[in-house]
């Protein structure tokens, strides 16, 4: 009876916060387009999935998602796990120490990043726009690459207890740098791929971790700490891909002038 409350609960919330999206979209059409809606019953039965669909991701989030996130966060800094019977003072904590927490983060980064289906429809398009220039599946290794970075260093960085501005501010010189020497095709589709990766998939599950390890490790604050990895997803990714067009185009200008002396 509580799950059924739950999902009355939250589609009563997502009615609530969909119905003013409808609205626009229905006034523009009906007063400024001045046109009839075509499809009205298709419409409307999309509409339905839309509420069902969002209601059942949001109770997902809270029964599965976040506790999961937050139990692995625990159970990977638990000093059981990390030290076995001889558990030092908390004083004592070194940042190697949560080794496996940065394998973690780096593995479930990759993992959720490519199974992320805003990221799949932008490879699927790069590839059709480019004419194969760009390929769908390097695209979406290299956006995951680079969000599995981020990730592993952010929870660095919660461990450490390091100000996130520092991160920030030193990852978007570097994407700076990057746009003046990357190919001017990429760039655009570089930017983009830093948004499609904080979506369904990767935020909460990223959230959850970031606030779990921020409220096991001793000394540091959820509010504080916990928050800022789905920064590092953003960024990191757009690096990742400006690296690799700048690999890729080396490359092949290395592979021509190979080609060249071959010739001679």
């Amino acid at each position: 009876m509580s799950h059924i409350s739950l999902f009355l609960e939250t589609m009563q919330s997502t009615l609530r916060d969909v119905l003013p999206i409808a609205a626009v979209l229905l006034g523009f059409q009906l007063f400024v387009l001045r046109e009839r809606i075509a499809h009205v019953w298709r419409v409307l039965r999309g509409f339905i999935y839309v509420l069902l669909g969002l209601a059942l991701f949001l109770m997902g989030l809270e029964e599965a998602i976040f506790p999961l996130g937050e139990v692995m966060a625990a159970q990977l800094t638990n000093p059981v796990f990390l030290y076995g019977d001889g558990m030092p003072v908390a004083d004592s904590v070194h940042w190697i120490d949560y080794a496996w927490v940065y394998v973690f983060a780096f593995a479930i980064g990759l993992a959720t990043t490519l199974a992320e289906p805003s990221l799949i429809a932008v490879g699927m398009k790069a590839q059709q726009v480019s004419g194969g220039a760009i390929s769908a599946w390097g695209l979406r290794l290299a956006v995951s690459l680079g969000v599995a970075l981020g990730v592993s260093l952010g929870c660095y960085r919660i461990v450490t207890g390091t100000d996130l501005w520092i991160y920030i501010v030193t990852a978007y010189i570097v994407v700076i740098v990057q746009t003046m020497r990357a190919p001017k095709m990429i760039i655009p589709l570089a930017y983009d791929s830093g948004g499609v990766t904080t979506s369904t998939v990767t935020v909460p599950l990223l959230a959850a971790l970031g606030l779990g390890l921020a409220a096991t490790i001793p000394g540091r604050s959820p509010l504080i700490d916990g928050f800022g990895l789905i920064a590092f997803a953003s960024v990191f990714p757009i690096m990742s891909v400006m690296g690799y067009a700048q690999i890729s185009r080396w490359l092949e200008m290395r592979r021509q002038v190979t080609g060249g002396n071959d010739a001679l």
